[in-house]
């Protein structure tokens, strides 16, 4: 089994700025990406940022130019958000596609239970 950990979540202002970690544990050969997604109360789940196969981010439309992935590093992925608004308030997620074996090209996704995101002043 494959353990996601998210932490840096909290009450932010206005134009503030946060940096969310996500840390992967547990029986993992390799990890073939890492992202993030988040959901608002009363919303669906939002893709945030993800890696796309060519190596490059996907990221909303609506978070472009402010939030930030970045990682992998020892098993460890950031997102650092600035200038956040009312609007970016939500549990943010992290998930992962895991190998947990030498062989298995596709891995398997996994989630995090999510960090609660306040922007408010």
């Amino acid at each position: 089994q494959v353990q996601l950990v998210e932490s840096g979540g909290g009450l932010v202002q206005p134009g503030g700025s946060l940096r969310l970690s996500c840390v992967a544990s547990g029986s993992i050969f390799k990890i073939y990406s890492m992202g993030w997604y988040r959901q608002a109360p009363g919303k669906q789940l939002e893709l945030v940022a993800t890696p796309t196969s060519g190596g490059s981010t996907n990221y909303a439309d609506s978070v472009k130019g402010r939030l930030t992935i970045s990682g992998v590093y020892a098993n460890t992925v950031y997102l650092q958000m600035n200038g956040l608004k009312p609007e970016d308030t939500a549990a943010y997620y992290c998930t992962a596609r895991v190998a947990g074996v030498a062989g298995d090209s596709r891995g398997v996704p996994y989630w995090g239970k999510g960090t609660l995101v306040t922007v408010s002043s």
